[in-house]
């Protein structure tokens, strides 16, 4: 029985402790406005309106960059930020963070696709991958025609990067995005009632071992 409680709280503190220091931890990350190291490689810009289009097809150009064979160390690298990117900006799971530029995550999302672009103009060069990067960049270009978006902009527009500099989200301005305070506090109900029914489970087998 005893077991089973240090089992149910060591999960718990875990569980608490993963949650916060995914949202509280990042707060102490630079970005490129924190005027840090910009010995990497620089990554162009990116507007509000190419971002939205960008966005749906980052999968295949990420799946297109990653298979890709003959490639060089700038393009790996670019590739590399672009993965971290988006991994710090919770794999483009916040709700706004793309079309909402005062979402928190907005201007992390600017960074991770406007890496994304980057690798796919790159591969335009690349002979094995030119003509399926040129069919995306077509299909990318109809979209912007199709949605009128090509003069959209935000004030991340013209903000270029840096694979030096990662961009984590802007935490302490969570509480007043109304979007992203209600999906992490749901997040971190769904997180809570699992580690609950974990360790009822696990208490109930306890018991019936009694």
């Amino acid at each position: 029985m005893n077991s089973s409680r240090t089992i149910s709280r060591l999960l718990t503190a875990f569980a608490t402790a993963a949650f916060f220091w995914m949202v509280a931890g990042n707060a102490f990350a630079h970005s490129p406005s924190d005027g840090g190291s910009h010995a990497g490689l620089d990554i162009p810009e990116i507007s509000h309106g190419e971002m939205a289009i960008i966005s749906d097809y980052r999968s295949r150009i990420i799946d297109l960059a990653s298979s890709a064979v003959d490639t060089n160390e700038p393009f790996r690298r670019v590739l590399n930020y672009a993965e971290i990117q988006y991994s710090y900006c919770l794999w483009g799971r916040m709700p706004g963070s793309v079309t909402d530029e005062e979402s928190p995550f907005n201007e992390c999302a600017h960074a991770y696709l406007a890496a994304a672009k980057a690798v796919l103009l790159s591969m335009r060069e690349m002979p094995r991958e030119a003509v399926a990067a040129g069919e995306i960049i077509s299909a990318v270009d109809a979209d912007m025609v199709r949605r009128s978006l090509a003069l959209i902009t935000c004030r991340f527009s013209g903000e270029a990067f840096n694979t030096a500099d990662v961009v984590k989200p802007h935490w302490s301005k969570v509480p007043f995005h109304a979007a992203s305070m209600a999906s992490l506090t749901g997040f971190a109900f769904l997180l809570g009632f699992a580690v609950f029914g974990l360790c009822r489970f696990l208490r109930l087998k306890a018991q019936s071992s009694e």
